[in-house]
């Protein structure tokens, strides 16, 4: 395993994290046991949220947190744990968003699930234009002078909006964000023309998730369809989608330069993304232990430079919402 900076912070980080969505994942033991094979794997970085589940049945919304808790009892030291606040919790007017109310009412409820008295790294599942930033990030702040944080990200904001939250930390000297958590594969290029300069001017850490397009990379579907047993609504509905024209191209090259090179589908996918100085850490959102070490094994195979060019070439301009 490879270990990096996250952003300009000091932690390390291990450049391939778990993710804990675990749309594909119905089993709670099941779940324990893949977060101890990422352990015994190298991985010390793990993503969650408080909307992040089992499956696609949103009443166990939470339970990933109360997962991971458990599987980390007596190695909560050795690792990083990431959260999130600002997706809906339910359906009251101060169940989502990033208000001051919500995000210290959410924090309590995450620290609870996770068994834990910190979070390492606390990010905004999205932008709040609702609430002012000032708000949003004196919240922040005070969670991180009170312990219970000890650095700052964002999801899914754009490179203005990053550099809008940036001036307002400044502004009011609060702790800055040390990371940015958006979607990056060769299917969705899109955060390269602005976040990627960002990133490499501002030195911040760039966590890409969804590195396998939601498994449409990974080799699992038939050329580019999902079968009729996709894992997770959401999934099938994005792999529909994007079936057809140069994504279904794309699939068909990225499995040609993995029989070429011996490795899988995913490991090639993983290995492009990880090859962007960029990208501090990608995402797995392995569901079985099978598929961690699969995408573990990206570090084992090097992508040769003719075959990136050929991946850059399949995918250039691509920017599909998977």
């Amino acid at each position: 395993m490879e270990f990096v900076g996250f952003g300009q912070a000091g932690v390390k980080v291990s450049r391939i994290a778990l993710g804990l969505g675990l749309r594909g994942q119905h089993d709670e033991a099941a779940a324990e046991r893949l977060v101890r094979r990422a352990l015994d794997g190298g991985v010390n970085l793990f993503d969650c949220a408080n909307v992040y589940g089992l499956g696609d049945d949103r009443a166990f919304a939470g339970r990933s947190e109360e997962i991971l808790g458990r599987a980390l009892r007596g190695r909560r030291d050795d690792v990083v744990i990431t959260s999130k606040v600002h997706s809906p919790v339910g359906s009251g007017p101060n169940d989502r968003g990033s208000s001051r109310y919500h995000v210290m009412r959410e924090v309590e409820r995450s620290l609870g699930r996770l068994g834990t008295d910190r979070i390492d790294v606390y990010l905004l599942h999205g932008f709040d234009p609702d609430t002012p930033l000032d708000e949003q990030f004196r919240a922040l702040d005070d969670l991180v002078r009170q312990g219970k944080v000890r650095y700052v990200g964002v999801c899914n904001y754009q490179a203005w909006q990053v550099c809008r939250a940036l001036w307002v930390q400044d502004r009011i000297n609060a702790a800055p964000l040390i990371v940015v958590q958006n979607p990056y594969s060769l299917l969705n290029r899109a955060i390269e023309s602005e976040l990627f300069p960002l990133v490499r001017t501002l030195g911040l850490g760039l966590m890409a998730y969804s590195p396998l397009g939601v498994g449409l990379l990974s080799g699992a579907y038939a050329g580019a369809q999902p079968p009729p047993t996709a894992p997770h609504p959401l999934v099938r509905e994005r792999l529909q989608q994007v079936g057809q024209g140069p994504a279904a191209g794309l699939v068909a090259v990225v499995r040609q330069v993995a029989e070429q090179s011996g490795a899988t589908m995913a490991q090639v996918a993983l290995r492009w993304v990880l090859g962007h100085s960029e990208v501090t850490v990608a995402i797995s959102g392995a569901d079985t232990e099978e598929q961690l070490v699969e995408n573990l094994g990206a570090f084992e195979a090097p992508l040769p430079a003719e075959a990136a060019a050929r991946l850059d070439a399949a995918s250039n301009g691509l920017s599909l919402r998977v």
